[in-house]
C-alpha cells in the first residue's frame, strides 16, 4: 500500500517506468537519481532499494525454477534416447536399408575358357589334366575328344597348365578374360616327354680296350696321316697297359712317322742346325736318327710307360662343343691335364715327364757341343708345345678329315 505523499514523491519514477522498464528504473533509482538525473531523497532511495531487493529475489526464484525445468527436460530426453537404444527398431524406424544389400547376388558369371589337347601328331589326348590358375583355380580332364571347358568364370587373368601321362608339360601364356568372354584356346599341343637313356657297357675290360685300339688305328687324316691318339667317343672306356704299349708301337712304326722324321732332318740339314753332325749323307742320317729317336722315346715314355704306371689315359678326348675360346683353351690345356683311367681329370704327369725325359736322353746322341741341361729343356718344351699345337688341330680340323669315325661319336654331349 502506498500513501499519497509517497506516491507523489516517486510518481516521476513510475511515469518514467512506463517508457524505460521496471528493472531499469529500480536500478536507476537505487543509485539515488531521478528520472532526469536529479538527486532523490533518502527515503526514496530506501524504497528503491526495497524494489531492487524484490527484483533480485524474483529473478533468483525465476532462475531456480527455470533451471529445475531445464534439468527435468534434459533427463526426460536422455531417458527417451536410452529407451530407443535398448529396444529393437520398430517398422519404419532407423536408417533405410537397400533391399539389394540384404542378400548376396546369385547371378552367375558368363565367361568361359575352352580348348582341345593334342599330341605332336595332331591326335586328341583324352584324360589330360588341365589346371586353371588365376582369379580362380580349377582342374578339369579332357574328354574323349580331347576337349575341356571352364565356365562361369569371373573376369581376370588366367593360365593353363596341361599335363598327361607319357607327355611333357605345357604352360600357356596369360589369358585376359573380360565379362561375357568366350575364349577358345587353339594349338594346345603337348610335347613328348624328354627321356634320358643311360647305356652301361658290360663286358670284359680287356676286350673293350682291344676294341678301342682297333678303332684308333683305323683313324687317318685324309686317309694318310695317323690320328691314333684322338678319341671321339667322350665316354670311351680306358685302355689297359697292353693296349697303351700296342698303340705306342703302332704309332712309332707307322710309315708316316719315318717320313716325318725325314722331313725334319732335311730342314735341319738345310739350315745346318746342329753343325756337329756336319753335312752330306752322313750328317743327314745322324739328324734323321736323332729326330726319329726323339719321337720314339717320347712316345713310349709319355704314352705307354708312364701312363701304365700312373694309370692315365694318353689319348686326346675330342670336345667338339662350346664356344671357340672354350674349345681352344681345352685343347691347349690337354697338354697339361689328362683323363685318368678312373675317368677323373688330373695333371698330365705322363706326357710332361715323358717329354723332358726324352730331352734328357737326347744328350746321349746329339753332338757334344749341343749337349747339356739346355738341350734337355729345349727338347722338353718343344715336345710339350708341339703336343698343344697338335691338340688344336685335333679339336678344330681333324674330325671332319678323319676316316672311320662313326657319325654318332661327336665328342662331349
Amino acid at each position: 500500500m502506498i500513501f499519497r505523499g509517497q506516491a507523489l514523491a516517486v510518481s516521476p519514477c513510475f511515469k518514467w517506468a512506463r517508457n524505460q522498464g521496471l528493472a531499469h528504473v529500480i536500478d536507476y533509482c537505487a543509485a539515488g537519481l531521478g528520472p532526469h538525473g536529479q538527486a532523490v531523497k533518502p527515503n526514496k532511495i530506501r524504497k528503491a532499494g526495497a524494489w531492487q531487493t524484490i527484483r533480485r529475489s524474483s529473478l533468483g526464484i525465476a532462475l531456480f525454477i527455470g533451471g529445475l525445468a531445464s534439468n527435468l527436460a534434459a533427463q526426460q530426453a536422455a531417458g527417451l534416447v536410452a529407451s530407443d537404444q535398448g529396444l529393437p527398431d520398430a517398422p519404419g524406424m532407423g536408417e533405410p536399408v537397400e533391399s539389394g544389400s540384404l542378400q548376396p547376388s546369385t547371378q552367375p558369371f558368363s565367361s568361359a575358357i575352352s580348348g582341345s589337347v593334342l599330341d605332336p601328331n595332331g591326335d586328341v589326348i583324352a584324360g589330360a589334366r588341365v589346371a586353371l590358375s588365376g582369379t580362380v583355380q580349377r582342374v578339369a580332364l579332357s574328354g574323349s575328344n580331347g576337349e575341356f571347358v571352364f565356365s562361369d568364370l569371373p573376369p581376370g587373368t588366367y593360365k593353363l597348365t596341361v599335363t598327361s601321362e607319357g607327355m611333357g608339360t605345357l604352360v600357356s601364356a596369360e589369358i585376359p578374360l573380360l565379362a561375357s568372354d568366350m575364349r577358345t584356346i587353339t594349338k594346345i599341343v603337348l610335347p613328348v616327354a624328354a627321356t634320358s637313356t643311360e647305356v652301361r657297357v658290360v663286358g670284359d675290360p680287356e676286350e673293350l680296350a682291344e676294341e678301342q685300339v682297333h678303332i684308333a688305328v683305323e683313324q687317318r687324316v685324309l686317309g694318310i696321316l695317323p690320328n691314333f691318339y684322338s678319341v671321339y667317343d667322350w665316354n670311351a672306356p680306358p685302355l689297359g697297359p697292353r693296349q697303351k704299349f700296342t698303340l705306342a708301337y703302332r704309332a712309332t712304326t707307322d710309315p708316316v712317322s719315318f717320313v716325318g722324321a725325314g722331313v725334319y732332318a732335311g730342314v735341319e740339314q738345310e739350315f745346318n742346325i746342329f753343325p756337329g753332325y756336319h753335312q752330306g749323307l752322313k750328317g743327314y742320317t745322324r739328324r734323321f736318327s736323332a729326330e726319329y729317336t726323339d719321337d720314339a722315346t717320347g712316345r713310349f715314355i709319355g704314352s705307354a710307360v708312364l701312363p701304365s704306371v700312373l694309370h692315365q689315359d694318353p689319348r686326346y678326348f675330342y670336345r667338339g662343343s662350346g664356344r671357340f675360346t672354350v674349345r681352344a683353351a681345352y685343347a691347349i690345356g690337354a697338354a697339361f691335364f689328362c683323363r685318368g683311367d678312373n675317368g677323373h681329370w688330373q695333371p698330365n704327369y705322363s706326357h710332361l715327364l715323358g717329354s723332358f725325359s726324352s730331352g734328357a736322353l737326347s744328350n746321349l746322341y746329339y753332338p757334344a757341343a749341343n749337349r747339356g741341361f739346355k738341350l734337355t729343356i729345349i727338347n722338353g718344351l718343344l715336345e710339350t708345345f708341339g703336343n698343344a699345337g697338335n691338340n688344336l688341330l685335333r679339336e678344330f680340323f681333324y674330325r671332319g678329315l678323319t676316316s672311320h669315325v662313326p657319325s654318332y661319336e661327336n665328342g662331349k654331349p
